[in-house]
């Protein structure tokens, strides 16, 4: 069986990443793409679905993990009774090639290692054909091909690939595996020594450019990393998470395919890499934006595949058993369909951040959040599946008529502060005064002193915790005051974290229960830094950022009810608020303003 969420690592090329535990088994791999088949799929299964362990024989976890300074570089070391060694695992981001790179070093006495390499494609139900191609074993599958380098004797036995050697203090072994398509010759054999420093040095390098130098940088450092390691380079799309159905609830229902790209979500990680010195990303993602929304402003969905896909048609896979019995496991995200107001404001809101952030202006960016707006214009008063995609039926949610609120301020602030141009600026300027009054009049709860979660209903939701944060009301207005303290009393757990709404208010349709949202409890950072209460902020920030596994990453989910972290991982959605967290406790101290 998989090992806990939280004892993965990733390594990745920009196309995809492979998780990797702590016993050294890469046991999720999606070639080439984030949204592939998976080759390796034993995080969702057992063995038989599909994996690749280095490791010294007999033993279990690694004694040590760390990546190599600020790359995606991960080492495992093991301490045996006849030795040491470390095992460094990467994918070189070489922009056309698909690699995964294992070297074994000894680094004292003899220690005997054991590969075993069991290639399962289509989510681990192909089987493939493998021989031995000259100085490589390939395997095949449809229009799949692996191959295998490795610099001992390889051979097979129940359908795996295994290699064993003894290694010494200062001597290495080497294994490349990699993806082409099977009607095509395998590429040039990679080296793995050159793919190595050339790979330190491209992390390094991106590393080296982030401008943000306060007293979370590691944390900060490590999430962006994160972030950019979610990119799929040719497109320059974002991905949410590069795993699919890691349940909400160990054993339940609610299991996902993140591996797309949210427009929501790459909003928000656009936002964190730009206000962090990252504009080239901004570029490539205004870009693929533009692509993916070409058309009829009325045919907006809220994701797509990486390349800008519209058609992401949910299923099942039944064959899969799911981790830890958490079925059903799911490829697809039918949510794409969905109307979610709020993602109309987030887009618009990014791109004007990053037009203040260097972002030259685009005549035909500019031209589709227009567009957007004027569509936005007639849909902004139905109700909508909301930011948490509800699957149960559509109602008036407060946080989007807030982010439709964003989206008509932004674009009025762009033609005033601007001067960017526009003949509909009067009428934008009445919608923005016409949403904001009926959000104040319908969505708030007088006598609680309360926004609630949607028109007329007393359940609040942690997505109010944005009203101070994007600006739609000063942080100290007594309504946001009152706000974040009914979500910290409704919402929060024993331990401090915040879920995002109560489902046993059966709002989202759907059976079962979840962890704490990781976003949800960083937005509650950023709400008591806004409204005054700093030195909560910072306790509830080191708490959060304790919750990171040893190598810095986050779910989108943690259970305090089990100490474990839950949902998909590494999740972009938790890394996010982070950053933008630690950017605001790090301001030089001043009167509490929001993001407007």
């Amino acid at each position: 069986m998989p090992g806990l969420i939280e004892d993965h690592g990733l390594v990745g090329d920009l196309h995809t990443v492979a998780l990797v535990d702590r016993d050294g088994t890469v046991d999720w791999l999606c070639l080439p793409r984030f949204d592939s088949g998976a080759c390796f799929a034993s995080l969702l299964g057992d063995e038989r679905h599909g994996f690749w362990r280095i490791a010294p024989v007999g033993a279990r976890l690694a004694d040590r993990r760390r990546y190599r300074g600020d790359t995606l570089i991960l080492e495992h070391e093991w301490d045996t009774p006849h030795g040491s060694v470390r095992l460094t695992d990467f994918m070189p981001p070489s922009g056309g090639a698909h690699d995964l790179v294992r070297i074994v070093e000894g680094l004292s006495g003899r220690v005997q290692m054991h590969s075993a390499l069991q290639l399962r494609f289509d989510y681990g139900r192909s089987v493939p054909w493998v021989a031995r191609v000259g100085d490589q074993v390939v395997g095949v599958c449809g229009p799949d091909a692996v191959s295998l380098r490795c610099n001992v004797p390889a051979y097979g036995r129940d359908l795996t690939t295994h290699a064993e050697a003894t290694v010494s203090a200062g001597e290495r072994l080497t294994f490349v595996l990699n993806w082409h398509p099977s009607h095509l010759p395998s590429p040039p054999p990679v080296d793995p020594y050159p793919a190595l420093a050339e790979t330190l040095r491209f992390w390094t390098d991106w590393a080296s450019r982030c401008t943000y130098r306060g007293p979370y940088r590691e944390a900060v450092l490590r999430s962006l990393l994160t972030l950019k390691a979610l990119t799929y380079e040719p497109t320059g799309g974002i991905v949410a998470a590069p795993t699919t159905s890691l349940p909400e609830q160990l054993g339940g229902v609610r299991n996902w395919d993140y591996r797309y790209c949210w427009l929501r979500d790459a909003a928000f990680t656009l936002d964190a890499l730009v206000r962090s010195g990252y504009v080239e990303e901004a570029h490539a993602w205004r870009n693929w934006l533009l692509r993916a929304i070409g058309g009829n402003p009325d045919d907006l969905q809220i994701m797509y595949g990486v390349a800008g896909e519209r058609r992401l048609m949910e299923f099942d896979l039944p064959w899969l058993p799911g981790y830890e019995r958490s079925r059903p496991v799911r490829v697809g995200n039918a949510a794409a369909q969905q109307l979610q107001i709020d993602v109309y404001g987030e887009v618009i809101d990014t791109l004007s951040r990053a037009r203040g952030h260097g972002l030259p202006v685009d005549r035909q960016s500019w031209g589709v959040q227009t567009l957007l707006l004027n569509n936005l214009e007639r849909r902004w008063d139905d109700p909508d599946a909301g930011i948490w995609e509800i699957r149960g039926q559509r109602r008036h949610f407060v946080h989007s008529k807030v982010l439709a609120w964003v989206a008509a301020d932004r674009l009025i602030r762009a033609v005033e502060a601007e001067r960017m141009p526009s003949r509909d600026v009067a009428r934008w300027q009445g919608l923005r005064a016409m949403i904001h009054a009926e959000v104040c009049a319908k969505g708030y709860d007088a006598q609680r002193n309360t926004f609630t979660q949607s028109y007329g209903l007393p359940p609040v939701d942690a997505a109010l915790l944005q009203i101070p944060i994007v600006g739609f009301l000063p942080p100290d207005d007594p309504r946001v005051v009152g706000t974040v303290d009914m979500v910290r009393k409704e919402l929060t757990t024993e331990s401090g974290l915040v879920l995002r709404y109560r489902t046993e208010t059966d709002v989202d349709g759907l059976p079962g229960d979840e962890g704490a949202f990781l976003a949800c409890s960083f937005w509650l950072v950023e709400a008591l830094y806004l409204t005054g209460r700093r030195e909560e902020a910072y306790a509830q920030f080191d708490y959060l950022l304790s919750l990171r596994n040893d190598l810095g990453l986050l779910a989108e989910e943690y259970d305090p009810r089990i100490n474990r972290m839950v949902g998909n991982f590494p999740q972009a959605f938790s890394h996010i608020p982070l950053v933008t967290a630690a950017l605001l406790l790090s301001e030089v101290p001043g009167p509490p303003t929001g993001r407007a």
